[in-house]
């Protein structure tokens, strides 16, 4: 694994991967996570892995406490563990799509020259993998979309995006876990909580997870909004 490590503030280190959107190194980054989680290194708060990073968050108690971390991460570049292949089936994720659920499907299909029940097979068809949680707290990053799909961000962000809606922006999909501002296109809305305090843990999803969407009605979105 060619790695680097670099101070993060004063008190994170973040240790990079590659510089690109990879599935690839993205699951090279919660393997690493994983590995070093296990470790329980002396001194670390939180590990949070990303695309093709993951940042290491400790408690600064010594004045070398930064070498000392870097040093005991090191051996776990050289040889790292490999990506374990998903055994677990994927999180089925029940999706509304089209009208006031997904007010941007049209805009989806178009893009990608096709209409919009392509467009809902296609999302709904693929299996997807959490690269990284992140914007807001249960925000879940998803690799696998579809190439068709692939839609720039809407030129004029929405100041309110609701809650469990299920967007597309560039290569990427998610799921907005509470309302946000968002410039996402918005071709659905999953009646799911992503994030509650009140669950363990409190984000419905974690890096590494597999998820695949389900197309449902109006009414079984009411009946699970129960």
């Amino acid at each position: 694994m060619t790695a680097s490590i670099e101070a993060l503030g004063d008190c994170a280190l973040l240790i990079q991967l590659g510089a690109h959107l990879d599935a690839r190194l993205a699951a090279q980054a919660t393997v690493l996570a994983a590995a070093l989680r296990a470790a329980q290194l002396q001194g670390v708060l939180d590990i949070a892995p990303a695309y093709a990073s993951v940042c290491v968050r400790y408690l600064p108690v010594h004045a070398d406490a930064r070498e000392r971390l870097a040093d005991a991460i090191r051996p776990f570049l050289e040889d790292p563990a490999p990506a374990a292949a998903a055994t677990a089936m994927p999180l089925e994720i029940p999706v509304c799509y089209g009208g006031d659920y997904g007010p941007d499907l049209d805009d989806v299909a178009r893009h990608a020259q096709v209409d919009a029940d392509a467009v809902i097979a296609r999302h709904a068809g693929a299996e997807y993998r959490v690269a990284m949680l992140g914007f807001a707290p249960g925000f879940p990053y998803l690799l696998g979309l579809h190439a068709s799909l692939h839609t720039p961000r809407r030129g004029s962000p929405r100041t309110r995006v609701p809650a469990g809606a299920v967007a597309i922006g560039g290569a990427q999909t998610g799921i907005y876990p509470r309302e946000l501002p968002g410039g996402w296109n918005i071709v659905g809305r999953t009646p799911l909580r992503l994030f509650d305090v009140a669950r363990d843990p409190p984000a419905l999803l974690a890096a590494g997870m597999h998820v695949r969407f389900r197309a449902i009605d109006a009414a079984e979105f009411a009946a699970l909004s129960q």
